[in-house]
């Protein structure tokens, strides 16, 4: 997986189409990503005390890496990513301005 955790990807596909967020965790083995404030979906807690109360949560559920693209820090668009080799260290890359990331 080439998205990291602190990138900033836009939404391709889904209910949340065409918002931008900042990525908070990555889950590579599940090739899944949680991106702030993009699919929130509600989750009930149950009071486990009598002095508790029961309450809805709002939580950010995780998405599939190929529904989101970089965006690049140099030119603000949505990018594919390359990688290049440079002093024998791998570095991303932008496809569309040759930045690195």
């Amino acid at each position: 997986m080439r998205i990291k955790k602190g990138d900033n990807v836009r939404i391709l596909s889904g209910k949340d189409r065409g918002k931008t967020g900042k990525v908070i965790k990555v889950y590579p083995g599940r090739e899944r990503l949680i991106v702030e404030n993009i699919n929130l979906v509600k989750k009930h807690k149950k009071s486990r005390q009598s002095n508790e109360q029961s309450e809805r949560m709002t939580i950010a559920a995780p998405i599939h890496v190929s529904t989101v693209m970089l965006i690049c820090p140099k030119c603000s668009k949505p990018t594919r990513l390359g990688v290049k080799e440079i002093d024998g260290k791998k570095v991303r890359i932008c496809k569309k301005c040759q930045a690195e990331i």
